[in-house]
């Protein structure tokens, strides 16, 4: 009897084994931006295969999976300018691929989601503007890349945590450094903390890693913060990177900084081992002789969001997998110690945002006092009574 149904059964998968695997295809398009000036330490240079690697790791990680489902994973890298964003992402569309992974700008962005309407789901791995996920939220894009709110959220919370409630707020010149400056000021007012000054440093430009350059820091730095209103801490918004790194022991008060530079908030850390992250590191370590940088990282939730879907619901249809990552029942493990998922009110991925100072990861919020009726990772970042998203989704 049991030889029988050992037949029976091999017969019944045998038809499964010889059919073709369901291919279930995607890109990574990534928007390349001349450099206006290198960064301030060398070793910021980004790699040439920044956030590429993080997808070659993810589709590596599907397959693993996918040989047993039935399904294989195919991904294409391009790499486009603005200006030819667009049509990169037409010739993408036009070989039937509808799940996209973006590394661009917030304007590109948008343009590359309203350019794909209906026919794809775009997965937003670098812009981090509010505005994505409030009054320019779109319907076909989900969000891997933390917004700003939930970054200055989430190292606000330790902040208060660690009872340094009064702040010196430095802020860059630049829009990208005046908007984080903004959701610096939403992160203090939403947990009872104060900025106590408010200063903008100007960039002017010039060298800044030349021997000069550094005796004109030490001298600049003491001076520009000098008799600031008394602070508990330093929070940097330079998000150009022209400044902040230069405050730590530059300060005239001896105060700890945070934000852009010292404590910094970020979506993955080469240091981070706690929940399996050091299986990942290895692993992306091995195939890349390098550490995994917030980039690759983010490309890689969103590809393994793809895969997760498919191995779930054994399907490689579009409309399924995007309606399941959408869904109750989706989760993704992210190493970060609890279950990471999509908004159904902007298409943000919740997930825990890491602390980082140096080497280490000092701490990961949402910190355990900051409570939810829902998730305690809706502490962090845009919470649904707050949003001004108003999303139509297809049923296409």
């Amino acid at each position: 009897m049991r030889l029988r149904l050992a037949l029976v059964l091999a017969a019944m998968a045998a038809p499964a084994l010889a059919a073709d695997p369901v291919e279930i295809r995607a890109a990574v398009l990534r928007i390349d931006v001349p450099l206006d000036r290198p960064p301030i330490s060398r070793l910021d240079l980004p790699p040439e295969d920044l956030g590429l690697a993080g997808g070659r790791l993810a589709t590596a990680d599907n397959a693993t999976t996918g040989q047993f489902m039935g399904q294989s994973f195919v991904t294409e890298e391009v790499t486009a300018s603005p200006e030819t964003a667009v049509a990169e992402l037409e010739k993408i569309l036009g070989t039937g691929t509808q799940f996209v992974v973006t590394l661009a700008d917030a304007s590109t962005t948008l343009a590359l989601a309203d350019a794909a309407g209906d026919r794809a789901v775009l997965f937003n791995a670098r812009a981090s503007d509010d505005a994505l996920r409030n009054d320019d939220c779109r319907a076909n894009l989900l969000h891997t890349v933390p917004s700003r709110a939930m970054m200055t959220d989430a190292l606000a919370q330790f902040l208060a945590w660690k009872r340094w409630n009064e702040w010196f707020l430095i802020a860059g010149s630049h829009p990208e450094d005046i908007a984080l400056a903004d959701a610096y000021r939403r992160a203090a007012d939403k947990f009872g903390l104060r900025i106590v000054e408010e200063r903008t440093f100007e960039d002017t430009g010039g060298a800044r890693a030349t021997d000069s350059g550094l005796v004109q820091i030490q001298a600049q730095i003491p001076t520009f913060t000098q008799r600031a209103a008394d602070h508990d801490v330093v929070v940097a918004a330079d998000e150009t990177g022209v400044f902040a790194d230069y405050l730590p022991y530059h300060t005239w008060e001896p105060r700890p900084v945070a934000g852009s530079a010292g404590l910094t908030p970020v979506s993955w850390h080469p240091a981070m081992e706690m929940w399996g992250g050091t299986q990942f590191q290895s692993r992306f370590e091995k195939q890349s002789n390098r550490p995994a940088r917030e980039e690759d990282y983010q490309v890689w939730l969103a590809l393994r969001s793809i895969g997760e879907a498919a191995s779930r619901t054994g399907s490689g249809e579009f409309p399924m997998l995007r309606d399941y990552m959408l869904g109750e029942s989706f989760e993704l493990g992210g190493f970060k110690g609890q279950p990471l998922t999509y908004r159904d009110w902007d298409g943000q991925l919740r997930q825990p945002i890491l602390l980082a100072s140096g080497p280490i990861v000092t701490s990961v919020s949402p910190q355990a006092e900051f409570l939810h009726q829902v998730s305690q990772l809706d502490t962090l970042g845009t919470d649904r009574p707050e949003t001004t998203c108003r999303l139509t989704r297809s049923a296409g």
